[in-house]
């Protein structure tokens, strides 16, 4: 049976590798190697692996820059962001840029709702009354107006912040340059 699994894994390593499994040497003939058969595969010397495992890993930022480019490639497939913002639309009336912006709100809101999960920072309705305890996180709370003193503050709730709890954005294979965030498109005639 073993000799069924080994045959397999030839079949398998010369398909997708193109070398043997080294098990698979000890049943060659003595002249098969110098015949031209492929040598068998051999398990990396230590030294690879750990030449392997010190290659520089993709940083945070560039994760990061990633994620962004890929979210406003989405936005602009789904709601055309990109090609309203860089319109000049100064000498379009209200009411026409009004109709456009629907079209691209719902192409953005669905890529939103697709691949966000958002909520909000502060819980309550903007206009609230609230209070800002000591220890409050400043990359989560602004504070407007005529700050003086020490927490806790009292105050009015101008807007209740925004907080991505999950994003699921696509996975895009290396060979895709993410600076593109639409091609070009050609109508051939």
């Amino acid at each position: 049976m073993s000799r069924i699994t080994l045959a397999f894994g030839c079949f398998f390593k010369m398909l997708f590798g193109g070398t043997l499994p080294a098990k698979a040497a000890k049943y060659l003939p003595e002249d098969a190697l110098a015949k031209g058969l492929p040598e068998p595969a051999t398990k990396p010397a230590p030294e690879a692996k750990a030449e392997t495992a010190s290659k520089p890993k993709k940083s945070a930022a560039n994760h990061h820059r990633d994620g962004s480019l890929a979210l406003l490639a989405l936005l602009q497939r789904e709601g055309r962001l990109v090609d309203f913002l860089q319109e000049e639309i100064d000498g379009y009336d209200d009411a026409d840029i009004g109709a456009a912006v629907r079209d691209i709100h719902r192409g953005c809101q669905k890529v939103m709702r697709d691949h966000l999960s958002i909520e909000a920072v502060m819980p309550g309705e903007e206009e609230d009354s609230v209070s800002v305890e000591q220890g409050f996180d400043p990359g989560e709370i602004k504070l407007v107006g005529d700050v003086k003193g020490e927490p806790p503050f009292k105050g009015v709730l101008r807007h209740h912040g925004w907080r991505v709890t999950d994003a699921n954005l696509p996975k895009l294979s290396g060979d895709v340059d993410r600076h593109v965030l639409a091609p070009a498109q050609v109508e051939v005639q």
